[in-house]
């Protein structure tokens, strides 16, 4: 579906300015293309204002691509080939322990957000001016001063979110400012966090629709359920132990002596992350967004079991395009590329450019996911698997999973529905809507040990781990002698379940365990096949108290969250707002040994690097050392 946003952006004004940090004293050069006038001329009519408001949208991550998605290659997550063949971002690189302060990677400090926000700036500046851009209506301007309020503020949360301490840009300077107007400092991060949430409260009281009615030209375009969901994110990142009392930080100021980082843990936020994703939550269900689950009475011509159905709900809740469950998509980032580089070959009419199996999980994110009884695998006091590296035969009655006969990892067998809706593995069956026998029994299934189908055939085309991204790829990808095909869809930046994830923890750290919090849990985990939290750990879980105590629940709801928003970039900045980094990204990334024939050998674990996070510099990228030097009351970020 094409939309007016990117109808826009490709004929477009892109308004570019010259490429320097914030720091520096150089006016702003407006070029406009196609010939039109300056900046001004850019607010005269409705038309040419709308451009501009498109471009304020432009700078918006484009998480739908790997190489732009920070969070997914720069943790501990994914990881690809050393080869890197058609994957040559730095993002993977900061996975590999090469960030560094001379030339720092994905830095969003020095190429985009600041310019970015210079741009909302000058937009708000003009149409907040009732004297121009006169043939607008009171409704649109007040709509459009709401969605670049919004954007404004994202993209100061992108900084703090990376950097920290950071700046506030809330007016862009003019010609005649002074050296010492142009040489900001950071600010607090609480002073930044309530400025954020500031300018997304004006957002709300404006005119931005709850609902877009203009399907064929509007979606991806700001509604309140979009700034109610990332308000809460906001809050919560604030409330976490990276920004909330982190003692790491008790002698960081900036040049004018002001603490940044407050020393006094403040239990009020999670209070206030609470009451703002219950707001999310409940707004998000009012305008209609509902957990995705799949009819498979809509595909009569299909034998679909109900556990494929369940699976396939959990996969399109992710990967199905403008469906209820996405709050938040990004029509700027289509999901196609990504597919590629996950898509496992399953049949010989796909070549390896068509299927590059590029995106890898490592075994400990295979190892993250539940038992079928939905507790961790090594708490279940049912299931054995304290020898999954060991191989066994899957049998008929897991046909939906794995192939009949297959030799496989005990790992991959006796495991929640998500671990096979989001996994590719050797044995594993891949369902497809172009399924040759119109039947989830009989279907496609991934060979994936050298010199067999999905295997390491060619260096550099090929999954280092054994552990293939099936989540991201949409189910009606097909492969035919004409070609393969792949469904776009808009990257979700935001969806319902990750609303309730943020309720349910943000609830317990402010409450402690409740009803509410479990309901918020157990609606995920119905989706996704499992019984409630209480019921499965105290039936199935050697630590059957877990549940009741917030630190038990906490355990749970970070779980929860790693899994059912596996690969979609939040485990990485989670795990730094937890403080947990130093302890996940210290681990070695390991994988089954791919280069191998005989199936005893491919299931050999193997070390394929031995993963490094110094802690506290690790958790804040460091400010290039060029922005130091041109504005010296900025502070370079600890250990760095």
């Amino acid at each position: 579906m094409k939309t007016k946003i990117i109808k826009l952006l490709r004929h477009g004004l892109l308004i570019v300015g010259t490429a320097i940090g914030l720091s520096a004293c150089q006016d702003y050069i407006d070029v406009v293309p196609d010939n039109l006038a300056t900046i001004e001329n850019a607010f005269t009519l409705r038309n040419e204002a709308e451009k501009y408001l498109f471009t304020c949208y432009s700078y918006l991550p484009e998480n739908g691509d790997a190489l732009s998605n920070t969070g997914l290659l720069a943790g501990d997550e994914v990881w690809i080939p050393f080869a890197q063949r058609e994957l040559l971002g730095s993002n993977w690189h900061i996975a590999r322990g090469s960030q560094n302060k001379a030339n720092p990677l994905v830095n969003i400090w020095s190429t985009s957000m600041w310019r970015a926000i210079r741009d909302c700036n000058i937009f708000l500046e003009n149409v907040s001016n009732t004297q121009k851009v006169l043939d607008l209506t009171p409704n649109d301007r007040s709509r459009w001063i709401g969605e670049v309020k919004f954007l404004k503020a994202y993209y100061h949360f992108l900084l703090m979110r990376a950097y920290g301490a950071i700046p506030l840009v809330k007016e862009n300077l003019g010609i005649d400012a002074t050296a010492e107007q142009v040489r900001v400092v950071q600010r607090p991060v609480d002073e930044t966090t309530d400025y954020i949430v500031s300018l997304l409260d004006e957002a709300l009281e404006t005119s931005v629709p709850t609902v877009i009615q203009d399907r064929g030209f509007e979606l991806g375009r700001i509604t309140k359920p979009i700034i109610l969901a990332v308000k809460a994110q906001v809050l919560l990142t604030a409330a976490s132990p990276l920004f909330n009392g982190n003692s790491d930080y008790a002698n960081f100021t900036n040049s004018q002596n002001e603490l940044l980082f407050n020393q006094s843990y403040d239990e009020q936020k999670w209070v206030k992350a609470a009451e703002a994703a219950k707001a999310a939550m409940d707004g998000a269900e009012a305008a209609g967004f509902a957990l995705f689950r799949f009819n498979k009475a809509q595909y009569g011509a299909l034998t679909i079991s109900d556990q494929t159905a369940t699976t396939l709900s959990v996969n399109l809740g992710f990967n199905e395009r403008w469906q209820t469950e996405h709050i938040w998509a990004n029509p700027n980032s289509l999901a196609w590329n990504i597919q590629r580089d996950a898509m496992a070959r399953l049949e010989t009419n796909a070549a390896v450019t068509d299927a590059r199996s590029h995106l890898a999980a490592p075994v400990k994110i295979a190892e993250m996911y539940y038992s079928r009884n939905g507790v961790p695998i090594g708490e279940d006091k049912t299931l054995d698997f304290t020898n999954r590296f060991t191989l066994r035969t899957a049998t008929e009655a897991e046909r939906y999973y794995i192939e009949p006969g297959y030799r496989t990892a005990r790992l991959n067998y006796d495991r929640e529905p998500r671990f096979y809706a989001h996994l590719g593995f050797d044995g594993g069956v891949w369902f497809k809507y172009s399924t040759p026998s119109n039947s989830d029994e009989d279907t496609y299934v991934l060979n994936g040990k050298l010199n067999q189908m999905g295997g390491f055939n060619t260096y550099g085309w090929g999954n280092e781990t054994g552990y293939f991204l099936k989540k991201l790829v949409n189910w009606e990808q097909n492969f035919s002698t004409s070609g393969v095909s792949y469904k776009n869809y808009p990257w979700p930046d935001i969806r319902l379940s990750d609303v309730y994830l943020m309720f349910a923890e943000a609830a317990n750290e402010a409450y402690g365990p409740s009803q509410d919090v479990y309901d918020a849990l157990d609606k995920i985990r119905a989706r996704a096949g499992l019984a409630g939290v209480l019921e499965s750990w105290s039936s199935f879980s050697t630590n059957p108290g877990k549940p009741t105590t917030k630190d038990g629940l906490r355990e749970i709801v970070q779980r929860e969250r790693m899994i059912e928003l596996a690969f979609e970039g939040k485990r990485f900045w989670d795990l730094r707002r937890w403080k947990l980094a130093v302890n996940y990204l210290n681990q070695n990334i390991t994988g089954w040994s791919v280069f191998q024939e005989v199936t005893t050998d491919y299931y050999r674990l193997r070390t394929i690097y031995p993963q490094t996070f110094v802690a506290p510099r690790d958790y804040f990228w460091p400010i290039s050392e060029y922005e130091l030097t041109v504005n010296p009351s900025l502070v370079q970020n600890p250990g760095w």
